[in-house]
């Protein structure tokens, strides 16, 4: 048995959990339910494949509002949600707002007031997929950011600047310097979650931050780094946005969770795509890891020697950032070599997830 002592999860995120030490060889690892805190469902026919893959795993799940149109207003994500809950797989999704250039006070106001929207997306126009619509300069957002940081409304960043002359690889870094900085000297008391960092100044940078910042990592940027995607001819369905970096940042995010700092959790930013969207001249970006996400952090983790600092990541840090109590279930890996499918069914269309083909060591007890 894994044994992990709990404490009281204090709002400084003061270190509260006291992992033993592993025991030297395990066949099965029993967690607290897991909650996946950067999630894309998208709409219509294609939720009944994307929720169901999601909660067979996750008690709930941050969802993201770039839709076609995005979900810019409480009433479009009270909808939103019924559409997911009428899946009826018992995954509580918790809703975003999509924040744009024309959000008011009111708006946050009301989104707040709501009890059904949780938090509020930034996506600088043009930043990655159904971004158009985004933050074309982050003064025209201070209206609403001031509300949010008086209500106490996390704000969830997609942290790149999109000027043409920024080298892709950069513009992480750009965003820190340029909007992330001045945006937290502005706003001191603002929950933001950076959402899939990719970089080792990100890493740094809320590692150096308060408790009120807080990080998602996903499985795509602790399993890979850019030679994965590009040698030996490009990787349609390892392209997302952020792009993959080089090895040296990859290992960054690793030590990271090596780290067992509280403020770094779950977020799979699982984005799906069919496959001929993902392989066509101009690719789409996202990866589709719901169906395994569990499995591929468990493969990272069990190859970091911290499977024992698993459960704190996927299941305490992020309701702890939140505010919310942990969930009641649990979840079983068991020690069990396993190939995920090379595809999968996408509402009569095809998917390819990721890792496909890839054998992985832990699988999710039905």
């Amino acid at each position: 048995m894994w044994r992990i002592i709990f404490t009281d999860y204090k709002a400084s995120f003061s270190p509260s959990i006291l992992a033993l030490e592993p025991p030297m060889t395990a066949t099965s690892l029993t967690l607290i339910q897991p909650d996946d805190w950067h999630l894309h469902l998208r709409d219509g026919a294609v939720l009944s494949r994307t929720v169901a893959d999601t909660a067979k795993q996750f008690g709930r799940a941050i969802i993201m509002p770039n839709l076609t149109p995005p979900v810019t207003n409480t009433a479009m994500a009270t909808e939103y949600k019924a559409r997911i809950d009428a899946q009826a797989t018992g995954l509580m999704p918790l809703m975003t707002l999509y924040l744009t250039d024309h959000t008011s006070a009111d708006d946050i106001r009301t989104a707040h007031a709501s009890g059904i929207v949780k938090a509020v997306k930034l996506y600088p126009a043009g930043a990655t997929t159904n971004s158009a619509a985004g933050v074309t300069a982050m003064a025209n957002a201070y209206d609403a950011i001031a509300t949010m940081e008086e209500l106490g409304m996390p704000l969830l960043v997609h942290g790149e600047i999109t000027h043409a002359e920024v080298d892709i690889f950069d513009r992480e870094k750009g965003f820190i310097d340029s909007q992330l900085i001045p945006l937290l000297e502005r706003f001191p008391k603002l929950n933001l979650v950076f959402e899939h960092i990719t970089t080792k100044e990100a890493a740094e940078f809320v590692q150096s931050s308060s408790y009120k910042v807080g990080a998602t990592l996903t499985p795509q940027h602790l399993m890979y780094n850019r030679n994965h995607l590009l040698v030996g001819g490009v990787k349609p369905h390892l392209y997302c946005l952020p792009v993959l970096k080089r090895n040296t940042h990859q290992q960054a995010l690793r030590d990271a969770v090596v780290s067992g700092n509280p403020r770094f959790f779950l977020g799979t930013d699982s984005a799906p795509h069919a496959q001929g969207a993902k392989e066509s001249a101009c690719g789409c970006a996202g990866c589709y890891s719901a169906p395994a996400a569990i499995e591929l952090y468990a493969q990272v983790f069990e190859e970091l020697g911290i499977l024992h600092k698993l459960e704190a990541f996927a299941s305490l840090n992020g309701p702890a950032f939140y505010g919310l109590p942990a969930n009641d279930n649990t979840i079983t890996l068991v020690k069990q070599d396993w190939q995920v499918p090379a595809s999968l069914n996408y509402a009569g269309d095809t998917i390819i997830p990721l890792a496909a083909g890839e054998t992985l060591h832990w699988k999710l007890q039905d």
